[in-house]
């Protein structure tokens, strides 16, 4: 197989997956994990989201965890914006990386976002001017890329039209995103290899759920078309509150365990990265998905993750 020698793991856990949660995680809390996991070796940390507390109550402390966070030299911190208003106090908030996000689906934007397609591009021409005005670096993800709850299939040049868009902007990263885990490795090999060259001059990352169990197939048959900067989040957390069926992303030590097994370096501490996931754990009092942190680390992984 041709693979990568390198992947690099975005950790969404503080975002996407504490967004998912039935109640409010304690300030506190997320400050100690997302610092936690800026100890394991992973370079890129989606941390909050600047969305109005209203729609997203358990992100209320955006700016709290922004200044709480030690932010250690050689990571990425990102933020999600949604609009104008975000953008402004995420730069009051010191950020230096955002992530802008638009639906493939008509239906799912406006679940999601209260606006069409086109209504949301033209909004957020306005926060990536502001942003790049300012230095800072911007993540266009497009969801349900793979596919949509309310329309079923997304037909790929939905999803051209908003990474045309995205460019114009002058994004430094395009991330196609399958917010609802629809997604089969057949699928992610053809979109990939459709859209590796159209976004050869930009940075490309993938966003899988694993709420069909396909997660990490879908990575493998990405990685074979040549990706290789893919989204995880601690312990699998996560989810869209606003797509019925929206179940966690892939966990994050999971995919460690798998690409270092593979002889693929992620940087990342896969020891301390189980420490951590299990913290989550017994924050949030019961059983999450990520299976490496209940079997452990197979003796062949790597030597270097086997000694860690």
């Amino acid at each position: 197989m041709s693979l990568p020698k390198q992947v690099t793991i975005v950790e969404v856990g503080p975002r996407d997956g504490f967004q998912n949660e039935s109640g409010f995680i304690p300030t506190k809390q997320k400050i100690k994990i997302t610092d936690q996991l800026s100890e394991t070796g992973l370079r890129r940390i989606e941390a909050t989201s600047f969305v109005h507390p209203k729609a997203i109550p358990q992100l209320a402390d955006a700016a709290e965890v922004m200044a709480g966070i030690k932010r250690k030299e050689g990571i990425r911190y990102m933020a999600l914006i949604p609009n104008v208003k975000g953008v402004e106090r995420a730069l009051q908030a010191g950020v230096k990386e955002i992530n802008l996000v638009v639906s493939a689906s008509e239906s799912h934007n406006k679940s999601n976002l209260n606006m069409s397609v086109a209504e949301s591009l033209k909004a957020l021409k306005e926060v990536a001017r502001i942003a790049l005005d300012n230095g800072m670096r911007i993540r266009g993800s497009i969801a349900t890329s793979f596919g949509c709850p309310f329309e079923g299939w997304v037909p790929p040049e939905k999803v051209d039209e908003i990474a045309r868009e995205y460019l114009a902007m002058g994004v430094h990263e395009v991330c196609l995103a399958d917010t609802v885990g629809m997604a089969d490795p057949s699928q992610v090999s053809q979109m990939v290899s459709r859209f590796r060259d159209k976004l050869k001059d930009v940075e490309f990352s993938l966003h899988f759920h694993n709420t069909r169990g396909a997660g990490m197939a879908n990575v493998l048959a990405a990685m074979l078309e040549g990706a290789n900067i893919f989204d995880a989040s601690i312990c699998g957390l996560g989810g869209c509150p606003y797509a019925p069926g929206a179940t966690g992303n892939i966990p994050t030590a999971d995919m460690v365990h798998m690409l270092e097994s593979m002889e693929i370096d992620t940087g990342v501490n896969l020891s301390k990265l189980i420490e951590c996931a299990r913290m989550v754990q017994d924050l949030l009092g019961r059983v999450l998905p990520g299976q490496v942190m209940k079997a452990g680390i197979v003796p062949w992984a790597t030597k270097k993750q086997a000694s860690s």
